[in-house]
Order: C-alpha cells, then structure tokens, then sequence
C-alpha cells in the first residue's frame, strides 16, 4: 500500500456514484432481463475511463473502478462463487436478525424500534432520494426478494468476470495522473452475513472458513494483477449487541481470523480493511464504540485500516488515539469527508482533521479517506453526483493545506 513521507496522500472507500446508463444496466442485471453482453462490456469500459479521469481531476491520489462492474455486494457474490443457490420468498431483512448459533441481536434493529417514526418516515425515500427521475420507475423497490443458500460446497467461479473488470481497470488506468489503485473485495464475514443461509457445511464456523477458501482465489488474482485489496467489511458492527457483548467480541474475533484466513499469500501491505456503521442519514445511537472492537480489529493482517471519521457519531473518536498506538508499519485511513448530508466540508475543515489525526499517528501514517462509500450498492447514492465530486475536490484541497503545514 502507498505511503508518503512527503506530503498527505488521499482516497476513498471505493463506491461512488453511477451514471445513468450504468445504473440503467443494473437494473437489468439485478431484474435478471437479457442485456447486450458486448454493449454492456463497451458501456463499461467507457464508463470506468471517465470516472477515474474524474478521480484524479479532484486530486485523489489512491483510487478505484468506482465498482461500476459491481450492482451490489449481494449480487457480486451471488456471480463469483458457487455452492449458493438462489432461494424466492425470503427477503434479506426478512431473516431473524440473530444469527444461526448466536444469541446476538443487533443493535441497529433496536435503534429502528426507538425511532420507529423516524424510519416510518424515511425509509420510502432513503434509497432513492438522489437517484436520477429516469431511473426510479424502473428501479427495484426494497431489499432482494430472493436470497443465497448454500447448497454445496463453496468454490470460486467469477473469474472471468474479475479478470475482464480487471483488465478494464488497468486499460483506464494507462490514462491518468494518480498514485495507485485498489478494488474493493467482500470480506468472508460480509460474505457469510449476505449469504448466512447454510444448508450444506456441518458448522456456520465451517462454512465461514469454506468462504474465506473462496475469497482468497480473487484477492491473489487481483494482487497478482498490480492492484492493492481493500477487504470491505461493514458487517462487522452491525451485530454489535450491548447485552451480550463477551459474546459478540468472540464473534468478532473469529471473523477477523477468517479474514486472516482469506488473507493466506497476501502481503500485509498489499491489503487495507474497511469497517463502518454504514454512515447513512439516521441516528446512531447504536453503533458500537471504536474503542470496544479497536483492539480486535487491528489483529486483521493488513497495512491500512479504514474508520469513518468525519460524521458527528464518530468524529470524537480521533482522540482515541491518544492512547492506542497504531502498530509499526500500519497505516490509518479515517474518514475525513462524509456523506450523511449534501454540506461541503470546508477544505480548511478538511486540514485540521487530517492534523489531528497526523499529530496522534505521525503525518506519514495517515492517508485521508471518506467515511464509507458514496453510493452503497448501486442504487443507493447518499448524496448528489455533483456534491459527491465537490467533497471530493475539498478533501484534496484539504489535503494540499495539511500538507504544507505539516511538512513546512
């Protein structure tokens, strides 16, 4: 993974927004309609030029495919492993949110009983407040409506797909001015939690292990290929449960060893780790505390690890960090441009956080990221195109100040 020790390098977590004939191709592929294959592939191709010519045109330094090639982390698991068999009449929220074998009830679903009107309210529109007018008649309305089983055993079969979203990248690649590149990857445990129903492996700790075997396949590919991973792994705090929280940390303990697991031929500083609490529009008041899982976290056998950080729920967290020290060799990635509402950060803004978090860690240990994804699955931009690229502009522009004021 990139460092600096000359000035601050910038990124982000790796989803942004489509465009909408991008977006009307998804609705395609996640509506299973016949679509031109080789019109597909050519609308891509074009599509991923653009957006990294924009990337670098707004200063950022580390960037991705903006995932175009990908609808949704459910989907894209759905393509590239096998053993899984699609299952009608089950909803993803539909399932009890305990987990098979578990007594953890997430906190999020107690969040949405306490501001039940809240998320009466907000839910119809949450989705598809910033989709494009074109799109929203055609767009599919809620969660999937069909699921994942695990039916047989897991094998990796995506990659011809990979290969192809592979090659588009470093073809794009060839035309900008920017520092490097990563593609964002399902986590075993992001995996297992999309696909949670298992049906074929003895134990749910078997067939988590069985996924990160399949994961690793794609992750040595896209190494191989020139690019760094980012291992993306949201779920990892949605199944924090206050009540049973011994519980919940030997949980996450053995997800953070399946992605190890997934990790086996990767060197450490080839991969990053992306958590969140999903950084939508909504109270929070439920996210697990940095400090709690921090410890466990940095366990993960990668060199970057990306936090949100600039939203009002976890932006104090910085001033952990005052008394955990980021292991030799590893750098942090904290948001410092979010996404839960349309304001842009002032780059001046920008600059103080990146301080804070440079005068903790040392300014060569920090590359200032976003929060989370600006559209999280294709179909759920969390503010306007043209707010996402105008934030984006700022974090550079803030980055440029900490920099000069950091290396004087």
């Amino acid at each position: 993974m990139l460092r600096s020790t000359e000035r601050i390098l910038t990124s982000h977590v790796g989803s942004l927004i489509r465009p909408l004939d991008v977006m009307k191709l998804n609705v395609a592929k996640d509506r299973r309609l016949p679509y031109d294959a080789r019109a597909a592939s050519a609308l891509l191709d074009t599509a991923v030029n653009h957006v990294l010519r924009q990337q670098a045109e707004a200063g950022i330094d580390i960037v991705s495919d903006g995932e175009f090639g990908k609808t949704s982390f459910l989907g894209y698991v759905r393509n590239r492993l096998g053993g899984l068999e699609m299952r009608t009449g089950q909803t993803f929220f539909g399932l009890n949110s305990r987990l098979a074998g578990y007594k953890l009830h997430a906190a999020v679903a107690r969040e949405r009983e306490e501001f039940a009107d809240f998320y009466k309210q907000w839910t119809p529109v949450e989705t598809t407040v910033w989709l494009p007018p074109e799109i929203r008649p055609d767009a599919p309305v809620g969660p999937p409506t069909d699921l994942p089983v695990c039916t047989g055993p897991i094998t990796y079969i995506g990659m011809t797909e990979l290969n192809a979203e592979l090659a588009r990248l470093k073809t794009a690649l060839a035309g900008v001015d920017v520092a490097g590149a990563f593609v964002p990857v399902a986590s075993a445990p992001l995996c297992a939690f999309g696909a949670r129903l298992n049906e074929h492996y003895k134990t749910d700790e078997e067939y988590l292990f069985a996924l990160a075997e399949g994961m690793n396949q794609e992750y040595k590919a896209i190494v191989a290929a020139g690019f760094d991973i980012q291992i993306d792994s949201p779920e990892l705090t949605h199944l924090y449960d206050p009540d049973n929280i011994d519980e919940y940390l030997r949980w996450l303990e053995l997800q953070v060893e399946a992605i190890n697991h997934s990790l086996r031929g990767i060197p450490a500083e080839r991969a990053r780790l992306h958590i969140c609490w999903g950084s939508w529009n909504a109270p929070h008041t439920t996210d697990v505390p940095l400090k709690t899982i921090l410890g466990t976290i940095l366990k993960a056998r990668v060199q970057g690890y990306s936090v949100e950080g600039a939203n009002d729920r976890h932006m104090h967290e910085v001033l952990i960090w005052d008394d955990v020290k980021l292991p030799e060799g590893k750098v942090l990635l904290p948001g410092i441009v979010g996404h839960v509402s349309n304001v842009i950060e002032h780059p001046e803004l920008v600059a103080w956080r990146i301080k804070l978090y440079a005068e903790r860690l040392g300014r060569e240990n920090v590359i200032a990221s976003t929060d989370c994804g600006y559209s999280q699955g294709w179909n759920i931009p969390r503010v306007h195109p043209q707010v996402q690229w105008a934030k984006l502009k700022a974090l550079a522009e803030g980055a440029r100040l900490a920099s000069a004021q950091l290396w004087p």
